[in-house]
């Protein structure tokens, strides 16, 4: 397959900046933002990731200093499989770390949540934005919570709930189901009062996809990120990197820059991953072998 030559610049054909609540501007002009994460639940599935209260805010911290740009903050496991947890669970696990990270950081930070009162809850802890894996669909209150504090919003494609969203997932035409969802996902954000400028996409890798699935929906990425939306992606460790180099989770780190590479290529604004200095080089190596007009600033 050909990479289109435009490449990289798809981020820069939208708006250049996006500026969050708490002041914090996620710049759009130049390399994708790399996005760490910091998992506060003892279920994720790749173990490194996993750290609770104290040592959660040290973890990211240190993505900070590795170069991350947002923090991204799950105290709830959406793997396949994972069970549900309750609002109060959730917030049990989150607050602390919000507000011990707040304290020492000014970096962007995203909570992973589909519940409003967490995500209400999590920005006036000191949030900026709401990742939401059912793209304010699971819960009728999340589009009100988003508008109300004036957050981004991440709006993800899945099918199913996580405990059940890999059993004999089924798409005619997956690439293009998923870009139209987003793009009817992001028109009802809007409608309920989410600013235009504040919205990401994501196509939701490993989210109710077989390998194949996941695949098409990579190699037609730039159909999503040719939007009016920055698009992020999330493509760590998965399954699907598992599945084309037989490899365990723990050795997934090569197959996993390469993929990521390759969505920068087709335009992706944000990366979400749990290598953050290695994907920070990545994107460093790449943008300097591209040439003087795309080296990061």
């Amino acid at each position: 397959m050909r990479i289109r030559e435009t490449g990289v610049e798809s981020p820069s054909a939208k708006a250049a900046a996006m500026e969050l609540a708490s002041g914090a501007i996620l710049d759009f002009s130049g390399p994708p933002l790399v996005m760490g994460i910091v998992n506060c639940n003892g279920d994720s599935f790749f173990p490194p990731s996993r750290a609770r209260a104290g040592d959660a805010v040290e973890k990211a911290l240190a993505a900070v200093r590795d170069g991350a740009k947002i923090i991204d903050l799950g105290a709830e496991s959406t793997r396949p499989g994972a069970a549900y947890i309750s609002a109060e669970e959730e917030l049990e696990r989150l607050i602390p770390v919000i507000e011990g990270f707040r304290a020492r950081s000014d970096t962007a930070l995203s909570v992973d949540t589909r519940k409003a009162a967490v995500a209400r809850a999590s920005l006036d802890a000191g949030a900026d934005i709401i990742n939401d894996i059912s793209a304010l669909e699971d819960d009728p209150e999340m589009a009100s919570a988003g508008a109300e504090k004036k957050a981004a919003v991440v709006l993800m494609h899945k099918r199913g709930d996580p405990a059940t969203m890999q059993k004999n997932p089924f798409y005619a035409d997956p690439a293009s189901e998923v870009r139209d969802y987003l793009f009817e996902a992001a028109s009802r954000a809007e409608a309920a009062g989410i600013e235009r400028g504040k919205i990401i996409l994501d196509p939701g890798i490993g989210f109710g996809k077989r390998l194949e699935d996941n695949l098409a929906i990579l190699r037609r990425l730039a159909e999503i990120c040719s939007g009016d939306y920055p698009v992020l992606v999330g493509l760590s460790r998965k399954g699907f990197v598992g599945a084309l180099t037989g490899r365990a989770v723990e050795g997934r780190l090569a197959g996993t820059l390469a993929a990521e590479a390759f969505s920068v290529f087709l335009g992706a604004a944000i990366i979400r991953v749990h290598d953050v200095a290695e994907t920070v080089d990545m994107v460093k190596v790449l943008f300097g072998l591209m040439g003087p007009s795309k080296k990061p600033a």
